[in-house]
């Protein structure tokens, strides 16, 4: 073809910006971090964790698996966070509490607290009470999380520690574990088969975390040592 010297017609700006967001404008996911670990947290709590299969994340997005692996590189990985993020974040809530000015007040308000966050969150309630850290993930947990997993359980043991000296002046082992019975063991006992049950814990409950408080708290600080 013979070429007749004539230039091309120059693109309308119209047309220039289409090309640019094309060739230039990076992506927008359709399938975020977010998203996909939003879908295996509702899969886990409904179903368990055990129903929290890479298959079923992908049909409840309806998303390839692939995108699912391009940014988790194992489902062990995409459960640990997911139950990661809940231990953290309840921790963290429970522990500010804990932390008031007033310690037996402080006390009291965290362990009440417990009932609360079940009614305000029952999804996170059932992943981390009714089953094991464990059930998590197949093959085993990867070094990073483990190392997270053991930093939370260490958050525990050093905040009943600070909050008995502050309640009491003391930290010793037996002290410590009647703080952990008062604050956590016994509102988790409260709520539990209310969490196993898909119910929202009754009015019932706050006045027994608080009788059972303050029950522990007459018998700690005025010395008991039975």
């Amino acid at each position: 073809m013979a070429f007749d010297g004539r230039q091309p017609p120059t693109p309308s700006l119209d047309t220039v910006i289409r090309r640019y967001i094309l060739f230039h404008m990076p992506r927008v996911s359709k399938f975020d971090e977010e998203k996909i670990l939003a879908a295996a947290r509702r899969l886990a709590t409904t179903h368990g964790p055990a129903g929290a299969t890479i298959e079923a994340i992908s049909r409840s997005l309806g998303a390839p698996t692939g995108s699912i692996y391009h940014r988790f590189a194992s489902r062990d990985v995409l459960l640990a966070t997911v139950w990661l993020r809940a231990a953290a974040a309840f921790q963290d809530a429970v522990f500010e509490r804990l932390a008031g000015a007033v310690p037996r007040d402080a006390g009291l308000e965290a362990a009440l607290y417990m009932a609360e966050r079940v009614r305000e969150d029952p999804g996170e309630a059932r992943l981390l009470l009714l089953h094991r850290r464990e059930d998590f993930v197949d093959r085993g947990w990867p070094a990073t999380f483990r190392r997270r997993a053991a930093q939370l359980a260490q958050q525990i043991e050093t905040e009943l520690r600070a909050f008995s000296r502050r309640l009491c002046g003391r930290e010793d082992v037996r002290t410590v574990r009647v703080v952990a019975y008062a604050v956590i063991e016994a509102p988790f006992a409260a709520i539990r088969r209310h969490v196993a049950a898909k119910e929202s814990p009754p009015p019932y409950v706050d006045p027994l975390i608080r009788a059972t408080y303050e029950a522990v708290m007459d018998l700690l600080l005025r010395g008991d040592r039975s």
